[in-house]
């Protein structure tokens, strides 16, 4: 992801997450919307986004069926599965402990932590969001982190409001300290397998390579695919080496999707290991743009949604 010197000073913030003064303009726009029940929410935030108006009714593109979910599926799964220390469990019965990023603590506010029974380095990051946390190597990690102790900002942080994604309106928020994860001294990449309808479609990877962040999609053999997310990381110019474990990469991907229709099993892999990092059911929140744009409507044919709409 990044390298060392990056990671002590900053959080986890993917690209798209960066807040320049347009999308501040737009955060203010969320909040004027705030009142507005879930459907038309949704409708005009794609609209402000996307350049368009969603069908809603009958979900044809990728992003318009991640609209209708957030709708309309209410699969009892879900709020366990996004709960990344609840999910843990579930994931541990699913493939097994050995898959599973160790937890060292679970709590609300960071202040109530026994550091001296944490084992550096570890990520600090809440349980029920997604782009904040931060990676502690070292105690003086620690103690920036408690002069500012994120606890509160970071429980505030509501997904089900901001988004409108249902699955966290049922999730305790809480605080994780789980094991860092390296590979050859390093933060791993992040492989984001999209599984529809229990198999894997393709594999995004987001490197981070002198500072600089990337992404690119390759296919189930490994061969790179042409589009990406031009709003999140730009696009890898060059080639990413096959995984050594890219078999059971999909195998663990395939075995916890079995079962759904659509969601996204985020990985972390080196030549000695496979680590389940979270699931994702509303990736960028059904706003992600492609490019080619052709992409949107080719991955929502792929997925075929178990889950009722209605037909207004």
């Amino acid at each position: 992801m990044t390298d060392k010197a990056a990671d002590r000073d900053g959080f986890l913030i993917p690209g798209y997450l960066q807040k320049g003064l347009g999308e501040r303009a737009r955060n203010l726009l969320w909040r004027l919307m705030s009142p507005l029940p879930d459907k038309p929410y949704c409708a005009l935030k794609y609209l402000v986004i996307r350049g368009r108006l969603p069908n809603l009714s009958s979900p044809q593109t990728f992003t318009e069926k991640i609209q209708a979910r957030k709708l309309y599926d209410r699969n009892p799964l879900f709020p366990r599965f996004v709960d990344k220390a609840g999910a843990k469990a579930l994931i541990a019965e699913r493939v097994g402990d050995q898959y599973v990023i160790p937890t060292q603590w679970v709590g609300t506010d960071l202040a109530g932590v026994d550091w001296s029974k944490i084992i550096l380095p570890v990520v600090v990051k809440p349980t029920h969001a997604s782009g904040v946390g931060r990676f502690l190597y070292e105690r003086s990690d620690i103690d920036r982190l408690l002069h500012s102790n994120p606890s509160a900002e970071w429980l505030a942080i509501d997904h089900a409001a901001y988004n409108r994604e249902w699955a966290y309106r049922q999730v305790e928020r809480r605080i994780l300290v789980e094991t860092m994860l390296l590979a050859n001294g390093r933060v791993p990449w992040d492989y984001r397998l999209f599984t529809f309808n229990g198999k894997v479609s393709h594999i995004e990877v987001d490197i981070r390579e002198s500072g600089q962040g990337y992404s690119c999609n390759y296919t189930p053999d490994w061969r790179k695919l042409e589009f990406y997310d031009p709003d999140y990381l730009g696009l890898y110019p060059g080639e990413v080496p096959r995984p050594a474990r890219l078999d059971e990469m999909i195998h663990v991907a395939e075995t916890i999707a079995h079962d759904i229709d659509f969601v996204r099993v985020d990985l972390y892999a080196s030549a000695d290991w496979v680590y389940v990092g979270e699931l994702t059911f509303y990736p960028g929140g059904g706003f992600e743009a492609f490019e080619p744009n052709d992409y949107d409507l080719v991955l929502g044919e792929k997925w075929r949604v178990d889950f009722e709409i209605p037909k207004r």
